[in-house]
């Protein structure tokens, strides 16, 4: 299946915003800043309608558990270091611990 721009879009201010979440790293400005930089590719090259409204819209509507997510399927494009991945793949993990428990 083919992702469309606007999907693809959609997970790159996802995974801006996932790193944002990973307060125990503590350089994540540096990495944050290359996100920006390949959205800012991404958005020469294909041509987003009212983009800085759907990034706003994204950052309040997506999960953490979604902006994590998406943040590993950037982070190699930009490439981060493995302790970021590493730290991210841990939060996926807290928060999944913490909807099982939260299910029973």
């Amino acid at each position: 299946m083919k992702e469309n721009k606007e999907d693809v879009y959609k997970y790159l201010c996802g995974a801006y915003y996932g790193v944002e979440l990973v307060d125990e790293y503590s350089t994540k400005e540096y990495i944050m800043q290359d996100i920006d930089n390949y959205i800012k590719k991404f958005l020469e090259e294909n041509e987003i309608d009212d983009y800085q409204n759907k990034r706003r819209n994204y950052e309040q509507e997506l999960s953490d558990k979604t902006k994590l997510q998406d943040s590993l399927l950037v982070l190699p494009k930009v490439k981060a270091p493995l302790e970021l991945i590493l730290l991210i793949k841990l939060k996926l993990k807290e928060i999944r611990e913490e909807e099982v428990r939260n299910s029973k």
